[in-house]
């Protein structure tokens, strides 16, 4: 049974603050300058395509992004911003290759005030550790053991509030959803 995204947009769309994590899509298992330099697979750039498309055909286009420097992370966001238009303002922040799960939450701190709907693209285990820690023990059990699997490839995390980035903690976010690739064609 698959995910209805409309539904997942509704749902989301009741918060006034929307977080969206998303580990990058598959990519090559090495390069000659080393991990920082790794590019998508064409399995990983047909994956960054399928989930920007999706998110875009249900309204859930960030405000901003924040996107690790990492080669591998910018490719997929290259890859998603073809669907995601002008909308949102992207920064990229090698913090987010390195500086692990207190560089993601230092990042939700940091957005600008208007911002109501932010998207970080990084790696995992930071991604899955930062949702984990963020997700709230009343959202659906059955997501948050996804979670403790670890984020597979171009999976995305969509929590919910309504509080401002900067006062989220620990167990604020409402867990909305937990997409895979193809839970977006």
């Amino acid at each position: 049974m698959g995910v209805n995204l409309n539904k997942v947009a509704k749902k989301a769309n009741s918060y006034e603050y929307l977080l969206v994590i998303m580990r990058h899509a598959k990519a090559e298992a090495g390069s000659s300058g080393g991990d920082i330099d790794r590019e998508l697979s064409d399995k990983g750039r047909r994956q960054a395509g399928t989930v920007g498309k999706g998110l875009a055909a249900v309204g859930l286009v960030p405000d901003q992004i924040r996107c690790s420097g990492a080669v591998r992370t910018r490719q997929t966001l290259e890859r998603m911003l073809k669907y995601f238009g002008d909308r949102p303002t992207v920064e990229y922040r090698q913090s987010l290759y390195s500086g692990g799960m207190q560089a993601l939450l230092d990042e939700m701190t940091h957005v600008k005030g208007k911002t109501r709907r932010l998207m970080i693209v990084g790696h995992d285990p930071t991604v899955s550790v930062a949702s984990q820690w963020l997700a709230s023990p009343k959202s659906d059990q059955a997501m948050l053991n996804i979670l403790g699997l670890g984020m597979s490839p171009a999976s995305v995390v969509i929590m919910g509030s309504d509080k401002p980035f900067g006062k989220w903690g620990m167990r604020d976010g409402r867990l909305i959803a937990v997409l895979s690739p193809k839970d977006c064609s």
